[in-house]
């Protein structure tokens, strides 16, 4: 089982503001430079679906996940019923308003071998994959904090 991967930001805005934007899953592709679609499937709920379309170069695969955590304003999580990870976006209030990190954290039973396989083979590798998945929450967040401050 790998660390937990994580990148934090600042955001000149209240929980709440960020909430609106985070919450809002139709709109991480807008955030993440792998996700293409997330659709969720009714309302957002701890227990609700989605279904995503992930592209890196020319390799495009589909997703499943399951929300985890609900908490308004406070965090939002889902588990990827492929590979038994949890992404998350935790809200914390700060100085200047509103700490917000994102997460990834295996299972305890740690990735499928079937789906390390498919990284080794088609992705560079663990290492190379994990270092562009933190690559990709840094710019993601950027972006995130572009847009609750300038929207």
């Amino acid at each position: 089982m790998s660390a937990p991967l994580e990148a934090s930001i600042d955001i000149a805005a209240t929980p709440d503001k960020v909430w609106a934007v985070v919450s809002d899953l139709s709109r991480m592709p807008e955030w993440s430079p792998q996700c293409r679609r997330m659709q969720l499937l009714g309302q957002l709920r701890e227990g609700a679906l989605t279904i995503n379309l992930n592209k890196d170069g020319w390799k495009v695969w589909p997703t499943t996940s399951t929300v985890v955590r609900v908490e308004q304003d406070k965090a939002i999580a889902f588990r990827m019923n492929e590979n038994r990870t949890t992404w998350s976006y935790e809200l914390t209030p700060s100085a200047i308003g509103t700490t917000v990190t994102e997460r990834r954290v295996e299972s305890a039973g740690g990735i499928p071998k079937p789906i390390t396989f498919a990284i080794d083979k088609l992705l560079g590798g663990t290492p190379n994959f994990e270092h562009n998945l933190v690559a990709g929450m840094h710019q993601g967040l950027k972006k995130i904090k572009g847009a609750v401050e300038q929207g």
